[in-house]
């Protein structure tokens, strides 16, 4: 039986409330958005690179992403002694079906690592960047958040050239 990436829920961002709710929303909105794209798609067309000359492809965004999570929150914010995922460097380009479905499951599970890793911390919390200097928790928040929302857009690009599909 062919592995298939399950459907997924977009969660609403809130519009209104405590600085808190607002940061994690948003970051959460991209999230789910990403896996949104993925949806109903095979191992094999999350593979696809779906648009020559790139060697983007969904699934490369997934595991990108993966590291993305577990280095900012984990590894540089939370101080948690947890290695990359898949790099350095994290190369897009890598994708095999035959791990979509492990890595698609990475991917959550990361997310959920990465929400408890920063519960009942302040957003001045900071934390030392070896080039930047100390960044707060909020100024990560929008990193990550911005990460996304580059990557979201790769993806509907991906997804219209690898079936069709368009819009939310």
């Amino acid at each position: 039986m062919t592995w298939t990436a399950p459907e997924v829920d977009r969660l609403d961002e809130a519009l209104a409330g405590a600085e808190w709710t607002m940061l994690t929303s948003r970051l959460d909105r991209n999230r789910t958005t990403l896996l949104h794209k993925c949806a109903g798609l095979t191992a094999a067309q999350l593979a696809e690179r779906a648009v020559p000359p790139s060697d983007l492809s969904l699934l490369g965004l997934l595991r990108h992403l993966t590291d993305v999570e577990r280095i900012w929150f984990r590894t540089r914010f939370a101080g948690q002694p947890v290695d990359w995922a898949y790099g350095p460097p994290v190369s897009i380009a890598e994708a095999d079906p035959a791990t979509a479905e492990e890595d698609y499951a990475r991917l959550v599970a990361e997310q959920e690592l990465c929400r408890q890793a920063v519960t009942g911390r302040s957003l001045d919390d900071t934390y030392p960047h070896e080039q930047w200097g100390p960044l707060s928790l909020r100024w990560m928040f929008g990193h990550v958040t911005e990460e996304y929302a580059r990557h979201c857009g790769h993806a509907d690009l991906l997804r219209e050239r690898i079936d069709g599909v368009t819009g939310a």
